[in-house]
């Protein structure tokens, strides 16, 4: 290619483009306008958004997995002209996940919806630029060695993991090896960090969504309260980097302004900074190996001034502990831990159950979960819904 060949432009596949993840991603893309462009878009019933979005990009193709908002998307399309072709349903998602145009997919479907559609980018060998967590943790084995097979390539989105990606050496093949010690692994605390432990029982939803530093999505954010999110997380790692739960340590950082570092058997300690933005992340993996704008404002240090660090109280985190345990157990026990943490998220921020329920919730899942490796995709789906029908009736009794 000479210098004046400019390189093809990227068709870029975005599952969930209405979330937090989505629209950011958006954003980027919009900077950067001959390197990419969006070949499809997805989300489960937000018709208004996903119209607007379609109007600025311009899609070939949108899903939406409720039928009836794709119905309605289709008529609001229709109003303006647009050739966007609508489709719904679920195979639809792992239709345009890995259709033959697509060179990048953004997989950010919040939760398990996630699996199916991400685990087909990674067999028909996309880019895969993964900021669902919950595929690693229901099928880290499986999802990995799809990956690997299909010569796929694997970027982190969450803030935590991509930090840790441009913390490690280049070559990610035994680590070890290469001198890595230990992963620090990030955490703001959330917003009931210094909240008194004995009133958390009256935590009302609204002020668990109330994240200090970052926007996000509401299960996210609970998610992020109870420090589950860094549980799902520290598994998350290990399916990615190799390595196992007791080369991971949390650090709370309430300023979030370090993302996470790497340690190495010299006494370095290499880290990733940055301001509190999902731009800077998806930047990266959009444009990897080079480096491109995100729109993101540059850090001042002096403007934070102070960093700060502390250890978790797994009294406090009761979720954060959960997840080291569910991990350190393997087999089923990650499945069963994410499946009933989405229930009991869920249950909680329609004020069903009390904030301190969720662990209660997730440590029944845990007990019940069956011993063994699952082997295909099937056990995963199979362990997934016993382990919701039993958090839903477990839930029904509190």
């Amino acid at each position: 290619m000479t210098h004046q060949e400019k390189e093809p432009s990227k068709a870029v596949c975005i599952l969930g483009s209405t979330g937090t993840i989505g629209v950011n991603t958006l954003d980027v893309i919009s900077r950067h306008k001959d390197a990419f462009h969006v070949f499809a878009l997805t989300a489960h019933q937000n018709v208004e958004k996903l119209a607007e979005q379609c109007l600025i990009f311009n899609p070939a193709v949108v899903v939406m997995v409720d039928h009836n908002a794709a119905e309605k998307l289709q008529q609001q399309l229709g109003k303006h002209g647009c050739s966007t072709e609508v489709l719904s349903g679920e195979q639809a998602l792992e239709d345009v996940a890995c259709h033959d145009e697509v060179d990048y997919v953004m997989a950010a479907i919040v939760g398990a919806a996630g699996l199916l559609p991400n685990l087909a980018a990674a067999r028909a060998g996309k880019r895969v630029m993964l900021a669902n967590k919950e595929s690693l943790v229901m099928s880290g084995k499986i999802f990995m060695d799809a990956i690997r097979d299909n010569g796929a390539e694997l970027l982190p989105i969450d803030s935590e993991h991509n930090a840790i990606f441009q913390s490690m050496p280049s070559d990610l093949s035994d680590i070890r090896a290469k001198g890595v010690t230990k992963v620090l692994l990030t955490a703001s605390g959330g917003p009931f960090r210094t909240r008194d432990i004995n009133t958390l029982v009256e935590v009302t939803p609204e002020q668990a969504v109330a994240h200090p530093n970052w926007v996000m999505g509401q299960k996210i954010s609970v998610d992020s309260a109870t420090m589950m999110n860094k549980g799902l997380e520290v598994i998350e790692a290990c399916w990615l980097f190799d390595i196992d739960e007791e080369m991971i340590q949390v650090v709370i950082h309430p300023q979030s302004t370090i993302h996470s570092m790497v340690s190495y058997n010299d006494g370095s300690v290499l880290a990733q900074l940055g301001n509190p933005d999902m731009r800077t992340p998806i930047a990266y993996a959009l444009g990897y190996p080079k480096r491109i704008d995100s729109g993101v404002t540059q850090l001042d240090l002096f403007d934070v001034a102070q960093l700060d660090f502390e250890a978790p109280d797994f009294e406090r985190y009761r979720c954060l502990q959960l997840a080291y345990d569910a991990h350190r157990i393997g087999g089923y026990a990650t499945i069963a831990l994410n499946a009933a943490n989405e229930l009991a998220v869920d249950a909680f921020l329609h004020k069903r159950i009390k904030f301190t329920d969720i662990p209660l919730i997730i440590e029944n899942a845990l007990e019940g979960a069956p011993t063994g490796t699952p082997v295909t995709i099937n056990d995963i789906l199979e362990q997934d819904l016993t382990s919701r029908i039993s958090a839903k009736s477990y839930i029904s009794g509190l």
